[in-house]
């Protein structure tokens, strides 16, 4: 089906499909049920994927990568997703790729110079330090407690957050704090860049959880105690946090999209040619009308995300927020994937709970995606009020005249 992707992306989107099954996929056919992969393996991975030419595609020339624009990468993050470590591999991977794209957007050349070329280059790592436990920011970033008063010409941070995804690993974190604490928290909170080895700041733990699969990131609580960073630490303009998380995160959102779209295309192609080959009750189970309505049922959807997901794209191409395009496309897109996988996982039986395929790897991990970057029920209540904002008052008086005759 064509989804009118500009060329020089699809071009860069077929070197990443034959990438990612040449050289990902058999590394992770040797790792499943193992440990998480070790970094030498993702370092690896990395130079090949600079030999096939398809590394840090998003990313500036100027700091190692392709220099695509956003619409043109959207169809390899697809590709990349098919496996979970394909991701990395390309340097298209969670948390850093929003990071390193909100240093893009709004960060100053020093900080440029510091945190996006080394996160381009692979040679260090970061972390979105915003949630924080249950009487803090959750699903309502105004619940913000931390906090970051200026001293001189340095900010002093004190706050506690966790869900720090790559929190532990990371060399630098990106700290939303409040810096006005009279302002409405979205007019008055700022991120921070902030080394991870800056005193005061104290990994707790990684906060055990579902998934982690082969990449092993962990999703870290932090808590920040009289951290000190001087005033170019800023990122962006001072109370301009939210407005920057933004325009961080509807882009995320939908790399993440398309990133979990990859691994439900993997996971039915999986199921379907396990289907072709597995003979049961007289037959291949492929033979049977309702697991074929099943796979009919979950392409559709598929498809149907895909269009959405690229919907939302051109918007925020044009330069629109697109929040509601953008909470369409992420409520949809986790469910429908979700959806797909447990399918595979149903059709492949006893092979679909074991290790030796992908499918229990990518289960464990794809329940995750309808909490994170916005649970449902967040992405939902914002499509609801855009669709009450246009609610014909008229309607309704025609209404009640009619019954009051």
């Amino acid at each position: 089906m064509e989804y009118d992707d500009p060329a020089s992306g699809e071009a860069v989107a077929d070197r990443v499909r034959e990438f990612v099954d040449r050289e990902v996929i058999p590394v992770e056919r040797e790792h499943l049920g193992g440990p998480p992969v070790t970094v030498e393996t993702i370092e690896s991975l990395r130079e090949a994927a600079r030999e096939y030419d398809v590394y840090a595609p998003q990313i500036p020339e100027e700091y190692g990568g392709l220099g695509l624009g956003f619409r043109e990468a959207l169809a390899l993050f697809e590709e990349a997703g098919r496996s979970l470590l394909g991701a990395a591999a390309i340097r298209v991977d969670a948390p850093d790729e929003g990071n390193m794209h909100t240093l893009e957007l709004v960060g100053t050349d020093d900080q440029k110079e510091r945190w996006l070329g080394p996160l381009a280059r692979g040679e260090i790592r970061s972390g979105f330090s915003m949630t924080e436990p249950m009487d803090g920011a959750g699903s309502d970033p105004k619940m913000i407690r931390t906090t970051a008063e200026k001293d001189g010409d340095e900010w002093v941070i004190d706050g506690h957050k966790w869900w720090t995804t790559q929190g532990s690993e990371a060399d630098v974190l990106l700290v939303m704090a409040r810096t006005d604490p009279d302002a409405h928290p979205y007019e008055g909170c700022s991120i921070f860049l902030v080394p991870a080895d800056a005193p005061g700041v104290e990994v707790v733990r990684d906060v055990p959880h579902v998934g982690g699969g082969l990449t092993g990131i962990g999703h870290a609580e932090i808590r920040y105690d009289g951290v000190r960073v001087p005033e170019e630490n800023l990122l962006g303009a001072e109370n301009a946090g939210f407005a920057i998380s933004q325009q961080r995160l509807g882009p995320a959102r939908l790399t993440h999209c398309m990133r979990f779209s990859g691994m439900a295309e993997r996971a039915l192609d999986v199921a379907k040619a396990y289907a072709e080959e597995r003979r049961a009750f007289d037959g291949t189970l492929s033979e049977k009308q309702a697991l074929r309505f099943e796979i009919a049922e979950a392409e559709t959807r598929l498809h149907a995300v895909r269009t959405t997901v690229r919907h939302a794209a051109d918007r925020i191409a044009a330069g629109e927020e697109a929040r509601t395009e953008v909470a369409m496309s992420k409520t949809y897109a986790a469910n429908v994937v979700q959806d797909a996988v447990d399918t595979a996982v149903q059709i492949c039986g006893g092979n679909g709970i074991g290790k030796d395929l992908p499918l229990a790897d990518f289960y464990e991990n794809v329940r995750q995606f309808r909490i994170i970057d916005g649970a449902d029920e967040v992405h939902k209540r914002v499509i609801a009020r855009d669709a009450f904002e246009d609610v014909d008052a008229g309607e309704v008086e025609h209404l009640t005249r009619y019954r009051d005759g």
